[in-house]
């Protein structure tokens, strides 16, 4: 049996969640959540055994995985909200602030094992729609600032990233992370308010997403 989630953990099982948990997300940005959890087991550190009576299955690893990480990411959304010298400094820091915000794509956008554990789970869909509002706080801000363009919205920059880091599989790659990085500059000089091609429709909102 799993430990019950309300119960505090003794400090070994406590850092063997930890571990389990940082070697997961990891592995589910670069590879996927359909990983075996031998891997995942491994990465960590620990026993397969171990990994089970923290986890009893797939997708309750999945689960604890994106709620640690929406909350890291939201955390991370506040903090550049209030320290970043400007809306638009704060968004693109968000942007380059890769590795937990591609983890997020991966479970919530780009992986349908993961939408459908994860789509009707409260807590996980309370932490997306907070980083979705503290996206689209910053996107308001950042065009009110004129550093932004103004036809674009929050939900235009959810996809766009999610389209970038559906990125070639590593070994595919001699530099992954090099290449993530240019992808998103790339990315950041098109939001960039300026002479620029005309999009069509209309902005997408955080409520366009699924």
């Amino acid at each position: 049996m799993s430990a019950d989630p309300e119960t505090p953990l003794r400090a070994d099982a406590q850092r063997n969640r930890d571990q389990i948990i940082a070697a997961a997300r990891v592995i589910f940005a670069s590879h996927g959540p359909e990983v075996p959890m031998e891997e995942i087991a491994r990465a960590a550190g620990v026993g397969v055994g171990t990994l089970y009576r923290r986890f009893p299955d797939r997708d309750a690893l999945i689960r604890a995985v994106a709620v640690d990480n929406f909350a890291g990411v939201l955390d991370n959304a506040k903090r550049l909200s209030v320290e970043a010298p400007s809306a638009w400094e704060a968004l693109v820091q968000l942007l380059y602030h890769g590795a937990e915000l591609q983890l997020s794509m991966q479970l919530a956008m780009l992986s349908q094992r993961a939408h459908e554990i994860l789509k009707d789970d409260p807590e996980v869909a309370h932490l997306r729609e907070a980083v979705l509002l503290e996206v689209d706080d910053l996107v308001v801000r950042a065009q009110a600032e004129g550093a932004l363009r103004k036809d674009v919205g929050a939900g235009d920059v959810a996809v766009v990233f999610a389209r970038i880091v559906r990125q070639l599989p590593a070994h595919r790659l001699k530099t992954p992370e090099l290449a993530t990085a240019r992808s998103i500059a790339i990315m950041i000089d098109g939001l960039r308010a300026g002479p620029v091609t005309p999009l069509p429709g209309r902005p997408l909102g955080k409520d366009d997403l699924i």
